[in-house]
């Protein structure tokens, strides 16, 4: 007689999606950045130890509370939109998972945050749950940079900038402002009429969806918090800029960095804003310099916080895992 073999009984324990961390890939991107902005700064602008002294001045350490800040508010909208998925967190332990995600940015249009959800030791999201809530983040934050960016184009079209810049710095920022535009007009008038938008991107409107005066709200008082940063840098290295003015320069940057799908905006942030600057009056060397000194504050100080989050994380409190 044939030995009846019995079939092995199904895993209970929900399957987690396999997630990899590059790190290889993310120690090259910061050694390469490290080199060139040092290298910016030393050829260019003052001498490394002199600029860096700058972060610890009065100015320095409340860009810095501000940038703080942009990622706190940013943590509370994913901390209510992650509770839609039915994954609840104490507000600490919300901001520390939401701070980890911040060691990804470096990636090709800072995709590698989508892990966010991905890496949780218990209950991950899934791909598509992931994905759409990835998707709202980034379309939350484009809205409110593109009107961010208003107070600056004003400016540049008062002061005829926009006929004296280069086709190819002009033609992508608009088209990449009406292509975002008719995008969600397109998502309004599909949802409006009924119909069903595909896969993820319909998980990402029903995220939109829920309580928008208060992502708004966030997203909105994040990105200025940081233009306020930006103005607070510009001033204290010399450049009299307004507010307004300077928060609409640094949208217009983050904007222009996202077209540009390098790993967190990598060349195409640091062109425009220094760009602008320039334009505005700043001599070269000192405008490379603000710029220089904002990504290290508005970028770099996030992967610096999102690594020690995600060592915490998967270390200590164990609440993030690669397995």
């Amino acid at each position: 007689m044939t030995a009846y073999k019995q079939r092995p009984e199904p895993d209970p324990s929900p399957s987690r999606p396999q997630v990899r961390l590059p790190v290889k890939q993310l120690l090259l991107v910061l050694g390469l950045v490290a080199t060139v902005y040092a290298a910016a700064l030393l050829v260019w602008g003052d001498s490394p130890r002199t600029s860096l002294a700058r972060l610890w001045s009065l100015n320095g350490l409340l860009a810095a509370s501000l940038c703080v800040l942009n990622y706190g508010l940013r943590g509370l909208r994913w901390r209510f939109w992650m509770a839609h998925y039915g994954r609840h967190f104490g507000l600490l332990q919300g901001l520390r998972l939401y701070l980890a995600g911040y060691a990804f940015t470096p990636t090709p249009g800072n995709v590698g945050e989508a892990v966010r959800g991905l890496v949780l030791a218990r209950e991950p999201l899934n791909l598509r749950q992931s994905l759409a809530l990835f998707g709202a983040e980034r379309l939350a934050d484009l809205l409110c940079l593109l009107l961010l960016c208003l107070p600056a184009a004003a400016w540049a079209w008062e002061q005829g900038v926009v006929q004296r810049m280069p086709a190819w710095v002009v033609w992508p920022l608009l088209g990449g402002a009406v292509a975002a535009m008719l995008g969600a007009a397109v998502l309004f008038r599909l949802r409006s009429g009924g119909l069903r938008l595909p896969g993820w991107l319909q998980d990402a409107w029903t995220c939109l969806r829920l309580r928008p005066l208060a992502w708004f709200g966030l997203t909105l008082a994040a990105w200025a918090a940081q233009g306020v940063a930006v103005w607070l840098v510009c001033n204290d290295m010399g450049l009299s800029l307004g507010l307004a003015t300077a928060t609409g320069f640094y949208a217009v940057a983050m904007v222009g960095g996202a077209l540009s799908a390098l790993p967190a905006g990598l060349g195409g942030t640091e062109a425009v804003l220094t760009g602008l600057l320039v334009a505005y009056g700043a001599a070269a060397g000192s405008a490379l310099g603000m710029t220089v000194m904002v990504r290290l504050l508005t970028l770099w100080l996030a992967v610096a916080m999102g690594l020690l989050a995600l060592l915490y994380s998967a270390a200590i409190a164990r609440d993030i895992s690669f397995r």
